[in-house]
């Protein structure tokens, strides 16, 4: 399966890759107790990326890793929809997403020099 994507622009092709990244927020989605880890990687697996890349801290989250590799399969249209069901409410208010509702993750914000 070829999960590199076409862009046009002004008539010209240029083929890119796209890269899934962050997909349990820095584990902070897992304290929510609405979704497993592995199931944060399968359903980011099934988005039309070109690779996943995750954190490895430690043994144990590469051999999640390797897990997800092993018993990932292409979701259903079901199966999604009851993922996001299941986690709209612990993300509607965006507590468990600090990436996007603090300057926690923001390297700029903490280094504002960098502006110019």
């Amino acid at each position: 399966m070829d999960n590199s994507w076409d862009y046009h622009n002004g008539g010209s092709e240029i083929r890119i890759g796209v890269l899934g990244m962050k997909s349990m927020g820095d584990q902070n989605i897992l304290k929510s107790n609405t979704v497993k880890a592995i199931e944060c990687l399968h359903y980011v697996m099934n988005l039309p990326t070109s690779t996943v890349i995750t954190g490895i801290e430690s043994m144990q989250i590469l051999e999640q890793a390797f897990e997800a590799v092993r018993t990932f399969a292409p979701m259903s249209q079901k199966q999604v929809t009851d993922l996001l069901n299941r986690t709209r409410s612990a993300a509607a208010k965006g507590q468990y997403e600090l990436f996007k509702t603090t300057s926690q993750f923001d390297s700029t914000a903490k280094n504002p020099q960098w502006l110019g």
